[in-house]
């Protein structure tokens, strides 16, 4: 058993297909709309999912015919970027946002509490779980995971405070925390031994229980996610530093989509 932090990584995301890819290039003479301009996999997807609404050219032929237009000339609203970008900043205000739901990303999270995942699930829409169980991943000290771990708020390991129990010992808060969680694991341990299962056993868990889990989501529920979760919003500090972490590595590998977090 020990304290815990959390770890946030990108798995997977939205990838153009080979097949996808080579039908742009119609010929040994033909450009290919995404040579010589810095296009992202997300952006040719979500240009075809916006372009497929109002073109009269099929899916399959929206980058291909008008990639060249909307990645290749200046913004013509006068903002930053393409006119890719002026055309998804007008989709995302316009609140067109169903056309940024086949962009996905898949997270690993790792050392988070059980309280953040309770707050997590909660966000249901355009999102996929995939937990660690307490049921079948045994917590005990003699287990192979060596006890469960937990997750110390910062409220708790920057607390100043201190008091003297009823046995003349010490604490603070971060000590009183301690305290807490060998004493859940003792008597998870000490139910195992008089042959309760693992899965009722749990029940003496605490929320602060680190967990593991792997979640997908597309963009429109991660721009949703954000503005409810993002710093200022008032939501626990835990899932406000899991927000920022989501966000920067959508970011990192789809950098267009970074006015949109800013702007939710």
């Amino acid at each position: 058993m020990a304290e815990t932090k959390m770890n946030v990584q990108l798995i997977a995301h939205t990838q153009l297909s080979e097949k996808f890819i080579h039908s742009l290039d119609y010929g040994e003479f033909a450009e290919n709309p995404l040579d010589d301009h810095d296009v992202t996999d997300g952006q040719a997807v979500a240009l075809t999912a916006i372009r497929t609404c109002y073109s009269p050219n099929k899916p399959s032929e929206i980058v291909a015919e008008e990639g060249a237009k909307y990645f290749g000339s200046k913004a013509s609203d006068g903002g930053a970027g393409t006119d890719a970008d002026r055309l998804f900043r007008m989709i995302v205000r316009s609140g067109h946002t169903s056309t940024l739901e086949h962009l996905t990303f898949t997270f690993a999270i790792e050392g988070v509490s059980r309280a953040l995942l309770a707050q997590l699930t909660r966000h249901r829409v355009g999102f996929s779980f995939s937990v660690q169980s307490q049921r079948y991943v045994r917590m005990g000290s003699d287990d192979k995971i060596g006890g469960f771990d937990y997750i110390a708020p910062d409220s708790v390991k920057n607390g100043d405070k201190t008091f003297v129990d009823d046995d003349l010992d010490v604490y603070d808060a971060e000590g009183v925390l301690a305290r807490a969680m060998k004493w859940a694991q003792k008597s998870y341990d000490d139910l195992r031994k008089l042959g309760v299962p693992a899965e009722d056993a749990r029940a003496v868990l605490p929320q602060a229980a680190a967990t593991n889990l792997v979640m997908t989501a597309n963009l429109r529920s991660l721009l949703e996610f954000y503005s409810k979760r993002k710093p200022g919003k008032g939501a626990q500090k835990e899932i406000t530093d899991l927000a920022e972490a989501l966000r920067q590595e959508v970011v990192n590998v789809e950098p267009w989509t970074a006015q949109f977090f800013e702007e939710v």
